[in-house]
C-alpha cells in the first residue's frame, strides 16, 4: 500500500479541482457582489493541493488499493473545500461548520438535501455555487481522473469504474480511459446545453415567464446532475407545466448509461439499445411507477385532470432518478402513495449515471441470480448462467451486487436507528417513516424525504449528530460503500 503515491494523485486531484472557483467569482463580480470568499476558497485548494504533490514528489503509477484510497479521500476532502465559500461569506443558514458541510456534501454527491429554510435569501454568487456544486457532482471523478490519468493507469480505470459503477463490466468507448473520459464528458456537457437552450427558449418564447437565463441554466444544471437543487424554495412547483415537462425529459435522459446514450445519440446504435435489458426496464419502471403514482393520486383526491397526470409523472421521475426536485409537496400524500415513492428510492436510474441508489441493473442481476439459485434448487446439477443482454455475468460481478446489496442494507439500517435514538434528544417527534425516509433519501443520493423532512421542508430542525449522520450517508451513497469497507479491512494496509 503506497500512500504516499495516493497522496500526491490526491494533490493533483485538488489542484485542478481550484479551478472551478474561477466561475462563482466571476458571478460574484457580475452580480456587485465581493467575490473574495471564493478566490480565497481556491487558493487554499491550490495550495494544499500543489504541497501533497511537493511532498510527495514523483511516485510510481497509481494502482488499484491505492485507488480505493483517492476515491474516499477525495469525495471527503472535496466538500470540506467546497464548504469554504459559504463559511468565508458569512452566509447566515450556514455559518456553522456541520450546516456547511452538510450543504456542499449534499451538492457534490447530487443529493439535494439541504439545511436551507430560505433558499431565496441566497445571493446570485452563493446559488450559483450551490448549483455548480452539484453540477460537478454529477459529472463526478471523470474531470479528475482526466487531469492525472497519465500517472493512474489501473487506478485510473477504478477511478472511472467508481464514478460509472455498475456490476456489469463497463463497454469502453475509447483505446483509453482518457478517450472514454473525454466521450462521457462531451455527453454530459450536450446534455446541459441542450437542457439550458430548451429551459431559457422557454423563456425567450413568453411560456414561461419566470425562466430567464440564470434560472434556466440553474435548474438544467440540477436536472442533468439528478439532483435536487434549485435557484428558488419551491423546487419546480411554480414553474409553467410546460417546463415541467421539459425537466422531466432531462431526468429520464439523464439517468440513462451514458456510455450507452454516447451510443445511442453519436454512434447511432439503436439495435444495441434495443437488447440492452437495464435500459429497457429502466424505461417500464418509469412508465410504471408513473402510472401506479397516477391511480392513487386519483383515488386519493391529491390531483385531478391533466395537471393530476403531470405531477404524478413528474414526481415518480424525480424520486426513481434520485432528483428529487418536486412540483407537489409529496410528504402530505396519502399512505400507499408515500410507500410507493420510498419503494422508488431504492430503484435508482441506470448504472453509469450521475443516478445513486441501488441501480436498476443491479435489481436486474439479484432478480436473475435468486431465479437460478431456485431452479438449482429443483435442478442441483444444471449449468445455469445468469445472463444480462444476452452476456453472462461472471461470478465476481455477481459476488459484487450481492456485496454492495447486503453493505446498503446496514448502512440503512444503521442510518436510520442512528436517527431514531438522537431524535429522542434532539428532535423529539420525528417518526420512524420520517428516519426511515431520511436515511434513505441521504443514502440513495435523493434528497427530500417525508415529514418536515419533504421537498419544501428542510433539514435545519434535526439535531447536530443527525446531520452528521445523514452526511455520512450521502457520503457512502455517492462512493457505494465498497471503498470506505475496503479501506476499514485492517487487511488492506498491510504489505
Amino acid at each position: 500500500m503506497d500512500v504516499r503515491t495516493a497522496l500526491g494523485v490526491v494533490g493533483a486531484l485538488l489542484t485542478w479541482f481550484a479551478v472551478a472557483f474561477v466561475a462563482p467569482a466571476a458571478v460574484a463580480l457580475a452580480a456587485g457582489e465581493p467575490p473574495w470568499p471564493f478566490l480565497v476558497a481556491g487558493v487554499v485548494v491550490a495550495v494544499t493541493g500543489l504541497t501533497l504533490r511537493r511532498l510527495t514528489g514523483e511516485r510510481p503509477p497509481l494502482g488499484v488499493r491505492e485507488g480505493f484510497l483517492v476515491v474516499v479521500a477525495v469525495w471527503l476532502l472535496v466538500p470540506a473545500f467546497g464548504a469554504l465559500p459559504f463559511l468565508l461569506g458569512h452566509v447566515p443558514q450556514l455559518d456553522h461548520p456541520v450546516d456547511a458541510y452538510f450543504e456542499a456534501m449534499s451538492g457534490f454527491t447530487a443529493t439535494g438535501a439541504t439545511v436551507l429554510t430560505d433558499v431565496n435569501a441566497l445571493g446570485t454568487d452563493m446559488l450559483f455555487w450551490r448549483q455548480l456544486t452539484t453540477w460537478l457532482g454529477g459529472a463526478g471523478i471523470i474531470v479528475l481522473a482526466l487531469a492525472v490519468l497519465p500517472r493512474l493507469r489501473i487506478g485510473g480505470r477504478e477511478l472511472l469504474r467508481s464514478e460509472l459503477p455498475g456490476p456489469v463490466e463497463t463497454e469502453s468507448l475509447g483505446a483509453t480511459v482518457r478517450g472514454t473520459a473525454r466521450r462521457l464528458w462531451k455527453i454530459y456537457l450536450a446534455v446541459t446545453a441542450a437542457g439550458v437552450l430548451l429551459l431559457a427558449g422557454l423563456g425567450w418564447a413568453g411560456l414561461d415567464r419566470r425562466m430567464d437565463l440564470f434560472t434556466a441554466f440553474s435548474y438544467a444544471m440540477s436536472a442533468v446532475a439528478l439532483s435536487g437543487f434549485a435557484p428558488e424554495a419551491d423546487s419546480a412547483r411554480g414553474l409553467a407545466p410546460v417546463t415541467q415537462w421539459v425537466l422531466c425529459a432531462l431526468m429520464v435522459v439523464a439517468g440513462l448509461n451514458l456510455l450507452r446514450l454516447y451510443r445511442l445519440a453519436v454512434l447511432r446504435q439503436f439495435r444495441a439499445g434495443f437488447r440492452d435489458e437495464e435500459l429497457r426496464l429502466y424505461l417500464a419502471l418509469l412508465a410504471g411507477s408513473a402510472a401506479v403514482l397516477t391511480v392513487e393520486l386519483f383515488a386519493d383526491g391529491t390531483v385531478d385532470g391533466l395537471g393530476g397526470v403531470r405531477h404524478a409523472v413528474f414526481q415518480a421521475v424525480s424520486v426513481m432518478t434520485t432528483t428529487g426536485l418536486a412540483t407537489l409537496d409529496w410528504s402530505s400524500w396519502g399512505t400507499l402513495a408515500t410507500l410507493t415513492l420510498l419503494a422508488l428510492m431504492f430503484a435508482g436510474a441506470c448504472a453509469g449515471s450521475a443516478s445513486g441508489s441501488v441501480k436498476v441493473v443491479r435489481h436486474l442481476i439479484l432478480f436473475r441470480f435468486a431465479r437460478r439459485e431456485l431452479a438449482q434448487a429443483v435442478h442441483p446439477d444444471a449449468v445455469l448462467p445468469v445472463r444480462v443482454s444476452g452476456r453472462v455475468v461472471d461470478q465476481p460481478a455477481l459476488r459484487s451486487a450481492l456485496l454492495f446489496a447486503l453493505l446498503y442494507v446496514l448502512a440503512l439500517a444503521f442510518g436510520t436507528l442512528g436517527l431514531a435514538l438522537d431524535s429522542r434528544v434532539s428532535t423529539p417527534g420525528t417518526g420512524v417513516l420520517t428516519a426511515l425516509g431520511a436515511a434513505a433519501a441521504c443514502l440513495g443520493n435523493i434528497g427530500p424525504a417525508f415529514g418536515e423532512l419533504g421537498p419544501y421542508g428542510s433539514y435545519a430542525p434535526l439535531g447536530g449528530l443527525s446531520k452528521v449522520i445523514l452526511t455520512a450517508l450521502m457520503f457512502l451513497g455517492r462512493i457505494e460503500i465498497v471503498p470506505l469497507a475496503v479501506l476499514l479491512r485492517r487487511g488492506y494496509w498491510r504489505a
